[in-house]
């Protein structure tokens, strides 16, 4: 998922796509350590969007964003 796609979303949908990621990264962590996972990489690329996720759900609860129906 783009940085830009993040932008758009409201706290709500953050929130389930971070419970969903979550659950990604962790099925992906079973996989490798049964050695069936074919791209190791995602587990890089999991972890990058969840801290993106993270990010941008810290910055509504600091207040530095707010989202776009708010206004």
């Amino acid at each position: 998922m783009k940085r830009s796609e993040l932008n758009e979303m409201t706290l709500i949908e953050l929130d389930v796509k971070l419970h969903d990621d979550m659950e990604a990264l962790q099925n992906l962590r079973f996989q490798k350590s049964l050695q069936q996972l074919e791209n190791p990489l995602q587990i890089k690329h999991i972890r990058k969007e969840i801290a993106q996720i993270k990010t941008v759900m810290h910055e509504f609860k600091l207040g530095v964003r707010e989202e776009k129906g708010s206004k």
